[in-house]
């Protein structure tokens, strides 16, 4: 209850008092305080709410938050998993072997080689898929075939074992079934690892404003967004790239629906604070 007493003094309007205790009970302080900040007034350090600042409208960007991190997580899925099958297919069957991801011969960086080995052999030794188990009971080979080893590594590994194969005639071929140069697909894979622990740790996404700035398309081959009015460190440039992605992985998805949904489904959160432009529903890549 002093929590209430505090937000109330500082200006927040709740309505209901034993709800809003219930909401920093079992949410949290903490995690709710990055939704009352849009709320303040300037300075922000202040910790004074504007006179239309509600419990409800940050509970609501809570909310909005929740299930637009769910949305993503979903779709992003469906692009990792055709990122892991991709990468394996491809190499398996230009170099004819199924273990080539632990052979330094397709690599030309070999500390890094080393580096990723490493990390294979750790995911490897505290794996308990039955996968694995079975083809270490029934075969003598020191490594599983690269299919099998790709289903344990996290994204970001398997983003440096692309980075460091030694042929360019491979990446290309990688990154073009996705529609993406090899320099974009490389710089996508990690822009999107980041935003899947984001969204799988729970954590604030939808006015977020990230260090890392994914490369944009010169040349696209599917439609794409105006890169001179959009943010590309903010989240709305993070999801038309999986949009964009989408186009390849799930051509007949219904994610611009979605998109579109959730945001009518909360006028009160700033689509703008998410780098949303004003007209961004006519852009080409959410009318193909």
């Amino acid at each position: 209850m002093d929590l209430v007493s505090v937000l109330k003094r500082r200006g927040l309007i709740i309505e209901n008092e034993a709800q809003a205790v219930d909401y920093l009970t079992n949410i949290g302080y903490f995690r709710l305080s990055a939704y009352f900040r849009p709320l303040l007034t300037e300075p922000k350090n202040n910790h004074i709410f504007k006179p239309d600042a509600t419990f409800e409208k940050a509970l609501n960007m809570y909310r909005f938050d929740r299930k637009l991190r769910l949305l993503l997580f979903n779709e992003i899925e469906k692009i990792e998993i055709a990122i892991r099958s991709t990468l394996v297919n491809t190499v398996s069957h230009e170099t004819g072997t199924v273990f080539w991801m632990t052979d330094s011969y397709y690599f030309y960086n070999q500390p890094h080689f080393g580096l990723s080995l490493s990390l294979i052999q750790t995911e490897l030794d505290r794996t308990k898929e039955d996968f694995i188990l079975h083809f270490r009971a029934k075969y003598t080979d020191p490594y599983p075939p690269a299919w099998m080893i790709a289903e344990i590594l996290p994204l970001g590994v398997l983003c440096n074992i692309y980075r460091n194969l030694a042929s360019m005639r491979l990446k290309k071929q990688i990154a073009g079934y996705f529609g993406l140069t090899v320099p974009a697909f490389d710089s996508w894979i990690q822009v999107l690892a980041q935003l899947r622990n984001l969204c799988g740790h729970h954590s604030r996404v939808w006015n977020r404003e990230s260090g890392i700035t994914p490369a944009n398309l010169g040349t696209p081959v599917h439609p794409w967004i105006d890169a001179n009015k959009t943010d590309f460190k903010r989240v709305y440039c993070r999801i038309c790239m999986v949009k964009y992605l989408l186009f390849t992985v799930s051509p007949y998805n219904t994610f611009t629906q979605k998109i579109k949904n959730l945001i009518a489904a909360f006028p009160t959160v700033d689509a703008g604070a998410m780098g949303f432009p004003a007209d961004w529903e006519t852009e080409p890549i959410w009318n193909a």
